[in-house]
């Protein structure tokens, strides 16, 4: 087992306050909504058409992915979260909208287009009966093409409206066109004048967002965003993060790197290393970047430092991870989780 992140007892003080402050701030997740499905079988035998298991049905789950995994994270956490997205008119669309509902999860600005395919990815899970279920394949269903610019400048006027009240702006970009590198500095100039934070995951187009409060990119979208193969190279890691943080203007910089932790950047600081919180003995990383980058918005929301958003997020990601499937971790196992570090 590796090392595991370590809390003195001032931080420990804080942590928990700010956890204490994430009921009822109010947070707009702007991003693309996907449904995670998952199909889970018993193995009945293998085919005689082709060397395949045939497996007997025995339960589907529809839960949020993608920025509607993000947002449920958020509510998890205890926040009130505004939504601001596309599905479409198909019953992934529908099974998301009805999931958000029953979480409190406004879904007012979320569009549901007529002949949009929702973004869905099905996971195939198999075993035998009382053993360990198994993902044997995912079917990814998406739209032949990304939205339209018309339908990202509607759903940027949606979040403007709700800028005032808001504590603070999440945007999650799996690339399905919701939301751009261009709108989201329009929405940074509208905020110009509120003291609330802007974080953004994006899986494909991290240089395209800049000014930002703060991104969580993983490891290896800093390598596509630099052209550098990072490897085990701490140094060239160090580089890169200091030269992307600069270059992107953002305030702080929370570096994923799967069983080796995370890493900040913040300016005029040097980088921050904390190792993952809690076992290395991961069961499922299905959604943990959405968990990271809702606990780290809400904690700099609830006013934590970028350390201390760090910390939580950290924490946060540990706590899923030993979670089957796109899970979620809620205030109250968080502060559990503190308490007993």
């Amino acid at each position: 087992m590796q090392a595991s992140m370590e809390i003195s007892p001032s931080d420990r003080s804080a942590l928990l306050a700010t956890i204490e402050r994430f009921s009822g701030k109010h947070v707009i997740m702007l991003g693309d909504l996907v449904a995670d499905e998952f199909i889970y079988g018993e193995i009945a035998r293998v085919s005689r058409e082709a060397p395949v298991l045939i497996l007997k049905q025995r339960e589907k789950q529809v839960v949020p992915g993608g920025g509607a995994n993000a947002a449920n994270n958020l509510a998890a956490l205890g926040a009130r979260v505004s939504v601001v997205g596309v599905v479409g008119d198909d019953p992934a669309g529908a099974s998301l909208l009805a999931y958000f509902r029953e979480k409190g999860i406004a879904t007012q600005r979320v569009l549901r287009l007529k002949g949009h395919l929702t973004p869905t990815k099905s996971r195939i899970l198999g075993g035998y009966s009382h053993w360990q279920r198994q993902q044997i394949v995912r079917l990814d269903r998406e739209p032949p093409q990304p939205l339209k610019p018309e339908i990202r400048r509607r759903l940027s006027g949606e979040v403007a409206k709700l800028l005032p009240q808001a504590s603070a702006l999440l945007i999650s970009d799996y690339g399905y066109g919701t939301t751009d590198g261009g709108e989201a500095g329009f929405l940074r100039r509208r905020a110009r004048n509120l003291s609330l934070p802007i974080t953004v995951d994006s899986r494909f187009s991290f240089r395209s967002y800049t000014g930002l409060t703060a991104a969580t990119p993983n490891e290896p979208e800093i390598e596509e965003a630099s052209g550098r193969k990072i490897g085990t190279d701490i140094d060239l890691l160090n580089r890169l993060g200091q030269e992307l943080l600069k270059r992107q203007h953002y305030r702080a910089l929370l570096v994923t790197r799967g069983r080796d932790g995370m890493v900040l950047f913040e300016r005029r600081r040097p980088p921050c290393y904390l190792p993952i919180f809690g076992s290395d003995q991961v069961v499922d990383v299905t959604g943990a970047g959405d968990t990271v980058i809702a606990a780290f918005t809400l904690a700099l929301a609830a006013g934590a430092s970028f350390l201390h958003a760090a910390m939580l997020a950290n924490c946060a990601g540990g706590l899923v991870v030993m979670k089957r499937g796109t899970a979620t971790a809620s205030a109250a196992e968080l502060k559990e989780a503190i308490r007993n570090a």
